[in-house]
């Protein structure tokens, strides 16, 4: 028969495993508390970390529909559940581990599909969303600029084009 608490605490885990973007799963031997402290803080409103036992993890994801990440729970392991942006997430990760080589990221999800550690580092070096965004709204104001010149180019050519197009006639009509 299953104890209450581990039942509340895979309800708990499956609940943040449905109702987040993605989850990356980190070995933390080695760090102290106040070393998790820190990184809990580090990642922000936009990801919660959890330490908890491998089997109720693995249940818990199952039990969300997540199964490409079960051989992750080997070793001590922890997930950091994502639900805000997840580069930010993950750069926090990546930050963390640099100063602290005991935080090893071992994967991880995202909208369902599997990340490798690498792949989480990759996405870790994108720029945010809010950056690429703003990078999309100028590259959209540039182009409306070239478009409003160059209609505004449009009358100016033609007028011109006119204009010569009479003076050749003139100077036609003047030879004859």
């Amino acid at each position: 028969m299953a104890r209450p608490d581990k039942v509340d605490a895979v309800e708990e885990m499956r609940d943040k495993f449905r109702n987040s973007n993605g989850a990356v799963v980190t070995a933390y031997t080695g760090l102290t508390v106040a070393q998790l402290q820190q990184l809990r803080r580090s990642l922000g409103e936009n990801a919660q970390y959890r330490v908890a036992k491998n089997t109720l993890t693995k249940i818990a994801a199952n039990e969300a529909g997540i199964t490409t990440i079960d051989d992750l729970f080997t070793g001590s392991s922890a997930v950091a559940f994502v639900t805000g942006d997840p580069v930010e997430a993950a750069k926090g990760l990546r930050d963390f581990a640099k100063d602290n080589p005991n935080l090893v990221i071992k994967g991880g999800v995202l909208d369902g599909k599997a990340l490798s550690a690498d792949e989480i580092k990759k996405l870790a070096d994108l720029e945010s969303r809010e950056v690429l965004l703003s990078k999309l709204a100028g590259a959209f104001k540039a182009k409306q600029s070239q478009a409003a010149s160059v209609f505004q180019a449009l009358p100016s050519k033609l007028v011109r084009t006119v204009d010569a197009l009479r003076a050749k006639q003139d100077e036609q009509g003047g030879a004859e």
